[in-house]
């Protein structure tokens, strides 16, 4: 544990409580006194209230569109089945302002729905919902998904074999054991949509605003730190309640589990329920995921003068009356590449000890310590920004000319990924395979290797896909960070969305399309990858 605790102590604790104290403190006095004041005004709660709801409906609507998707990747087998697993996962790493305006286009005045049906959402919470569905889909596919296609499926067809009916087979042996990571899934979900910004910001309009939007008003808009710390602090708070429930009610739940090698679980679909399943997932999957990333396409090649290459080609020219870059944009492709792969590395490291640490039942503290590591997600990325700059800026922490200090903020959100990713599987481990290692001389590094690595590699991989996708698309932290020299891909499309003119927002669409390019082909190739077989029994 002393490896993780070090890394959140310094890059986390350390940024978030030193700008919580520059906002809570005034002539070096607390102004505890402001809680109350923030806390009793009309607008604030009703923020709240908003924030609380939607972030429940939008974790169940995810939960019930997805779970079918998650079934079919990991039982059935179908032709294209790597690639649209790839797909899938392409919404969760864009940009939240691109997401928003791709639903937009979609949904607002002159979209898909209003040409064709006259109907328009923008401005309606059920925007904000689809939306989120949008983005979450990938969560629950992968989180759930990756442990229901290592589930022995023998111990489900003996029950029938006894005599329970399909769903009671299901409901009394799969389900119970895929709880921990429905859980997981749950609660990044909720994360995600609790502290939503650029959806809500951009579809919301001024009728809705998250905890995140109304932070980021009152620090850029009103500069009224004072208000933006407090509610931080109740974003922290709430956030850190969920977490300790969810620590709580899982641990309850965990249970070695029989896991199987995925490949040899998933058959051709067999029968008309589940060719008709199928057939609703792709059906669902293209029109809320597909059909926003065509617009995102479409719009890419429309340029002035007809479909065409011409804002791709602008991509690799600098302004010469001083734009949004000193560099040409296409320099965010590599820089948003070699970012990732840093962050993904420190992501694993630490995320892969601090699940390994989990694992052993170590009390109170180790249970704790579980639910600290998901605070990143549920901390607004505007004060782990603000954070960053007025902390890590003297010796021996001067890191704001290093190009090392983007990958360390984006590897705070791909850290609880891969512990989530990692943990139901780790923990489903027979303990007994450790001990009889022992037994016969393996040291705790051989046993690791020998008994835990073979048959959690397939999360290991899933769990650094997710840590790639995240860092790709992490757009919080970095804009306040990401030098001008050196933007990541979200950067430079929000700087050029935030810009006026055709060419700047075609570029920006053009950008957004390579993003997509990009982490699908980095997704496509993960899916490649092949694990020995882990077949044997936990």
């Amino acid at each position: 544990m002393a490896g993780p605790v070090a890394f959140f102590a310094v890059f986390f604790a350390y940024p978030v409580s030193a700008i919580v104290g520059r906002g809570l403190r005034a002539d070096g006095a607390w102004q505890f006194g402001r809680f109350g004041e923030v806390l009793g005004r009309p607008d604030i709660l009703s923020v709240l209230w908003f924030t609380t709801w939607q972030a429940l409906a939008s974790t169940a609507l995810t939960l019930l569109i997805a779970l079918p998707g998650a079934y079919a990747f990991a039982r059935l087998d179908f032709p294209g089945k790597r690639l649209l697993r790839a797909m899938v996962t392409v919404p969760f790493v864009l940009p939240t302002v691109v997401v928003g305006t791709a639903f937009l286009a979609l949904l607002g005045r002159g979209g898909l729905l209003d040409e064709l049906w006259g109907i328009r959402l923008d401005t309606t919470v059920w925007a904000i919902l689809l939306a989120h569905v949008f983005f979450n889909y990938a969560v629950v596919v992968r989180t759930v998904g990756g442990l229901w296609s290592q589930l022995d499926p023998r111990q489900e067809e003996a029950a029938r074999v006894l005599g329970a009916g399909r769903f009671a087979a299901w409901r009394r042996v799969t389900f119970p054991a895929l709880v921990p990571s429905l859980a997981a899934a749950a609660l990044m979900v909720f994360l995600f949509t609790f502290t939503s910004f650029g959806v809500v910001q951009i579809l919301g309009g001024p009728s809705f605003s998250t905890l995140e939007v109304e932070i980021y008003r009152q620090t850029a808009d009103f500069l009224d730190l004072t208000t933006a710390a407090v509610l931080t602090m109740v974003q922290f708070t709430a956030v850190g309640a969920v977490l300790a429930v969810h620590a709580w009610t899982v641990r309850r739940r965990e249970s070695a589990l029989r896991l199987a090698d995925p490949a040899r679980t998933a058959r051709r679909p067999r029968g008309a329920a589940q060719w008709t399943l199928l057939g609703g997932v792709l059906a669902t999957m293209g029109v809320l995921l597909l059909a926003p990333l065509a617009v995102l396409v479409e719009r890419s090649f429309d340029t002035p003068a007809g479909y065409g290459l011409g804002y791709y080609r602008e991509l690799a020219t600098v302004d010469p009356a001083g734009g949004a870059f000193l560099v040409p944009p296409i320099d965010a492709v590599w820089n948003s590449l070699r970012y990732a792969l840093a962050a993904t590395t420190i992501a694993v490291a630490v995320g892969g000890l601090a699940a390994a640490a989990l694992t052993r039942r170590a009390g109170r503290l180790v249970r704790g310590f579980d639910a600290l590591l998901m605070l990143p997600l549920g901390v607004s990325a505007v004060t782990v920004g603000f954070g960053f700059l007025i902390t890590l800026d003297e010796p021996p922490l001067d890191l704001r000319a290093s190009w090392i200090l983007v990958p360390l903020a984006q590897a705070l959100v791909g850290v609880p990924f891969v512990v989530r990713t990692m943990l139901p599987v780790l923990r489903a481990v027979d303990e007994r395979l450790r001990e009889a290692a022992a037994v016969l001389g393996a040291s705790p590094l051989r046993a690791w290797r020998e008994v835990d690595l073979p048959l959690v590699r397939r999360a290991l991989l899933v769990a650094a896909g997710f840590a790639f996708a995240v860092s790709l698309g992490e757009f919080g932290a970095t804009v306040f960070i990401a030098r001008p020299d050196n933007p990541t891909l979200p950067v430079a499309v929000a700087r050029l969305l935030g810009r006026p003119g055709e060419l700047n927002y075609g570029q920006a669409m053009a950008l957004s399309t390579i993003l997509m390019v990009v982490c699908a082909a980095a997704l496509l190739l993960l899916e490649r990858v092949r694990t020995g077989s882990t077949s044997e029994e936990l």
